[in-house]
């Protein structure tokens, strides 16, 4: 049975959607999409970034205000995160939406599972939060309060096996969305790289902190890369909200000439040989598109020392997590150090036993990753949610799985 015919036309249901990461916002705005497709009289309201909203998400705050990075850094932005959390509860309590769908974001979110839950409203989670590097007790928590979770991550299905929350993997879905619409030669072109060039790409985050953090260390490396490698050339995709004047702040004017661009990202990212990339979600992009990467990461010392505490996981980096071994270099904290990334990053440049093991590696993880298709098979799990009967919601579920689905289509679990 097609899904399409499970929804009667126009049956405009309520839904609250909150993500609070830059990746967050583009996982929710292709979820927001593909329900859309199922239900297009369905409102959608909450917290998420610019492409949630362009996709039709009622912005109650925006994800920006909310984004930051360790510990420490939370601190002077706690009022307001309150103060969003408070209000979007006022506004549930108000609307009584028909599900909540949260995204990762664990530490705004979780708390907004258990109020969703004692309204009486369903709660759907879309991404896991990383149980499998720290607190990993919170699956009990989730079990309590989460109806359904689609997961993205291989490994992740089975960590919650012990317990009633049915959970499925959907498959990564920057399957659907690192794609390159035109050759490297033509993008190298359009974005006034030379082709034929050797093409190093600097990802420096998606947050101001992070950005002021890892750039300097980029531009020292970028320095020394030229000098290692005849006629490199460095591109540097900007992630909306970085304003270029970051780029001066971080000692630009001391780094080689960098092409920069706007709104190009994956074109640039695949026009390039390879890469410096902040850890996170841009570790799995540059995977998908088979560049060569040095992973890094720094944050502050405080924030560093407790995480030390509690994470436990051998690598920071997701493409060496889902792979289970090291196939890039990380390096962090006080590792983070400009000669070693460059040679490092100089032996995967050109061609070799080392650059051709590394793309094996990479074409490897692309199938680890499941089939495309991921938003879709989340948003039939969301819409199956909402018809389910309560009597099978968070605490009463004990099968371990999800019901048959008329929406699963050949779901991946």
């Amino acid at each position: 049975m097609e899904a399409d015919a499970i929804l009667p036309a126009g049956s405009g249901k309520n839904i609250v959607i909150v993500a609070g990461e830059a990746s967050g916002d583009l996982h929710g705005s292709m979820l927001v999409a593909e329900m859309l497709r199922l239900d297009p009289g369905a409102r959608f309201f909450g917290i998420g970034g610019d492409r949630m909203k362009k996709a039709g998400v009622e912005l109650t705050a925006h994800a920006s205000d909310l984004a930051v990075v360790g510990v420490t850094e939370v601190i002077p932005k706690l009022a307001a995160i309150l103060a969003c959390r408070r209000a979007l509860k006022d506004r549930i309590r108000r609307d009584r939406p028909d599900l909540l769908i949260l995204i990762d974001f664990p530490d705004f979110n979780m708390p907004l599972a258990k109020f969703a839950h004692k309204q009486g409203i369903p709660v759907f989670y879309y991404i896991s939060p990383q149980v499998w590097a720290w607190r990993k007790n919170r699956i009990y928590f989730l079990e309590k309060y989460v109806d359904a979770m689609a997961v993205i991550l291989p490994f992740e299905e089975e960590i919650y096996r012990s317990t009633r929350l049915p959970v499925r993997f959907v498959g990564h879905p920057l399957l659907d969305r690192v794609l390159l619409r035109e050759s490297r030669e033509k993008a190298a072109k359009r974005l006034g790289l030379e082709p034929g060039r050797t093409t190093v790409a600097l990802l420096p985050g998606s947050r101001r902190k992070e950005v002021s953090s890892l750039l300097p260390v980029m531009f020292d490396t970028a320095r020394l890369i030229a000098d290692l490698v005849p006629g490199v050339q460095f591109v540097l995709p900007l992630a909306e909200g970085i304003p270029v004047d970051a780029l001066d702040e971080a000692g630009r004017e001391h780094a080689p000439d960098i092409i920069v661009v706007r709104d190009s990202f994956y074109e640039a990212l695949g026009a390039a040989d390879g890469a410096i990339v902040a850890s996170g979600t841009s570790t799995l992009e540059a995977a998908l598109l088979e560049v060569p990467m040095v992973i890094i990461y720094k944050v502050s010392v405080l924030s560093y020392l407790l995480g030390r505490m509690f994470i436990n996981v051998d690598y920071i980096g997701l493409v060496n997590i889902i792979a289970g071994r090291r196939v890039v270099p990380e390096y962090i904290q006080g590792n983070v150090n400009p000669a070693a990334i460059a040679g490092e990053l100089t032996s995967m440049l050109t061609g070799g036993t080392r650059r051709s093991g590394v793309l094996s590696d990479l074409r490897e993880l692309r199938t680890r990753l499941g089939e495309p298709g991921a938003a879709a098979r989340a948003a039939a799990m969301a819409f199956e949610l909402i018809h389910r009967d309560p009597a099978t919601r968070a605490g009463n579920n004990s099968s371990g799985h999800i019901p048959a689905s008329p929406f699963s289509g050949g779901g991946a679990s």
